[in-house]
């Protein structure tokens, strides 16, 4: 049975900050609506999917008004509400797939007879065609998030609420994954909130669209409403909203086109030989045959379905992962000074001042205990001035849009606003190499351009770039060239094997 959600000035405020995270909030959801919650990034529509989900730790933070779920305070011990969160890697329990599915169900204390019959019908609903036994380590961040729709499926509860759903994964297996999604929804008539920034998968299946600024709500209606009033057109540009059938429009090279960027590409700093690469102790590869050569200057762009290799190329090629086969080369350029050739066989130390790498999650990376001291960090490493660190800090800052977050802790932070946190404090020191996993995650149409800029800054300085990313327009914007991994146009190689890659040429005529 579905359960109504009613928040009469609810807010709720960081211990370090003086203004809410959320709020206030005056709003009645009935029972069995669905609801899309848009808002800026940082505008607190995580925190109050959390707040709904009764898990807002209360050291963390205060909170006022009343938020009331089924007419009681929210609380996870009850198992009424099925939570998906922005992080995948924080969902996953244990180490195999078909006990993560089981725990929620373990939880509410259905029979064992019952659980066993629906983990595999879970794992299937969101393309998990997987043996229970799979090992959870194995998956990739998409599948992460499926294995987390799949517990959510498999209790059937009466509030879904659901951050960022589709964010990790492939834009061909987003609509299965949303159709599942609602398919759950239809099943139990749960009550359903959603916030995603891919407005357009949602709009025509939901009841109401919530807009959430600073200040609270800033508009709500019927979805044809709010996106075709006109008088809320600025007011949702304003909010950063990726309005349906609007694309992102920064362009490297301006009106000349990408094509202009190419003679600006330098010596080769990186390049791959036969390379295949995997997880620890995994038998088999995640991607073969990577033939690459990287350049200064150069965006290369990695996409392909989930599952198919993508960030365990990136942190191959970042030199934290060994090779499977072939090898990860160094050119001088990008080695100056280091003895091996191989990013792998370097010390932390060299391998830092050279590659950076922004991981999938962002919280994991964070080493201080403010916004402003961690863009600081690797300028400082890397031997800058303190006048030269403070001017990029605040460079970073402006076009972060985190100006008055710069004593903030960064772990309290949004999740698009630690996404961006993560790329900048990488991109602060200039590395000849920045990988970036997923760099656009949770972002609204504002800070994305941001971001653009950003990369495009770091490429015009001469750094390369390489993002694993299912944001095709973010990687038009910055010229990428594409490396799809998956690819079934494979092509016999010399050596008699077929390479599950294909690298295309972006916008550049290359």
């Amino acid at each position: 049975m579905a359960l109504p959600i009613t928040a009469a000035g609810f807010s709720w405020t960081h211990t370090d900050r003086d203004q809410p995270a959320v709020g206030p909030l005056d709003l009645q959801i009935v029972a069995g609506e669905k609801v899309l919650l848009l808002g800026a990034s940082g505008a607190g529509k995580s925190t109050f999917l959390h707040a709904v989900a009764g898990v807002l730790p209360e050291e963390s933070g205060e909170a006022t008004g009343e938020l009331l779920v089924g007419g009681e305070k929210p609380d996870p011990r009850r198992g009424s509400t099925g939570l998906v969160l922005q992080d995948p890697d924080s969902q996953v329990i244990f180490s195999r797939v078909g006990d993560d599915v089981a725990f929620g169900m373990e939880n509410l204390g259905l029979p064992a007879e019952v659980i066993e019959a629906q983990v595999p019908e879970s794992l299937h609903a969101l393309g998990l065609d997987l043996a229970p036994e799979h090992p959870s380590a194995a998956l990739s961040g998409g599948q992460k998030q499926r294995l987390a729709l799949a517990g959510i499926h498999a209790m059937a509860p009466e509030v879904i609420v659901l951050d960022e759903p589709t964010a990790n994964i492939d834009p061909a297996s987003a609509t299965e994954v949303r159709d599942a999604v609602l398919t759950v929804q239809a099943e139990t008539q749960a009550t359903m909130l959603v916030v995603e920034h891919r407005v357009e998968l949602w709009t025509e299946h939901v009841d109401r669209v919530i807009v959430l600024g600073g200040d609270g709500i800033v508009a709500q209606g019927l979805p044809e409403q709010i996106f075709t009033d006109p008088d809320l057109t600025e007011t949702l540009i304003g909010c950063g909203i990726w309005i349906p059938q609007d694309s992102p429009t920064p362009r490297r090279g301006g009106a000349a086109g990408i094509g202009g960027t190419s003679g600006r590409l330098g010596e080769v700093l990186l390049r791959t030989d036969r390379l295949s690469v995997a997880r620890p102790r995994m038998a088999t590869p995640a991607a073969t045959g990577l033939d690459l050569s990287l350049s200064a200057g150069q965006a290369l762009g990695i996409i392909g379905a989930n599952g198919a290799g993508k960030s365990t190329t990136a942190l191959t090629l970042a030199g934290l992962l060994p090779e499977f086969s072939g090898q990860v080369l160094a050119e001088a350029a990008l080695r100056e000074g280091a003895k091996r050739p191989r990013p792998f066989a370097w010390p932390s130390k060299q391998l830092a001042a050279r590659i950076g790498m922004v991981f999938q999650e962002p919280a994991h990376q964070f080493l201080t205990s403010s916004v402003a001291a961690e863009l600081e960090l690797g300028p400082r490493l890397a031997g800058w001035s303190a006048a030269e660190s403070q001017a990029r800090v605040d460079e970073l800052l402006a076009g972060l849009g985190l100006t008055g977050l710069a004593q903030a802790h960064p772990q309290s932070l949004s999740g698009g606003e630690k996404r961006r946190l993560s790329v900048a404090a990488m991109l602060a020191p200039r590395p000849r190499v920045l990988i970036v996993d997923e760099p656009t995650f949770g972002q609204d149409a504002l800070t994305w351009a941001g971001l653009v800029e950003m990369f495009l800054d770091a490429l015009d300085h001469g750094s390369a770039v390489v993002a694993v990313s299912h944001d095709l327009a973010f990687l038009e914007a910055i010229g990428a060239d594409l490396l799809e991994l998956g690819y079934r146009g494979h092509e016999e190689r010399s050596d008699g094997n077929k390479s599950d890659s294909h690298v295309r040429a972006g916008e550049r005529g290359e």
